[in-house]
């Protein structure tokens, strides 16, 4: 998302809490000059790639012991 630094002098708030689910670019006069971004994105989108890669079926202690085994 792209947003003018007037635009994030008014809203603040707004975009901190937006900058931790997407990138905000601030722009100044047409170009951009920062970028307010989460800290924390690689952990975020580790966690978001391992959604769903245990089978409904597995239970959480089946999916520990089938590691286990194959470690």
């Amino acid at each position: 998302m792209s947003i003018t630094a007037t635009e994030l002098k008014s809203n603040l708030g707004k975009y901190l809490m937006l900058c931790a689910t997407e990138d905000v670019f601030i722009t100044k006069n047409g170009k951009v000059v920062a970028k307010l971004t989460n800290p924390f994105q690689d952990r975020v989108d580790i966690a978001k790639s391992l959604f769903g890669i245990i089978p409904d079926d597995m239970t959480l202690e089946e999916a520990k012991e089938e590691r286990r085994d194959s470690i």
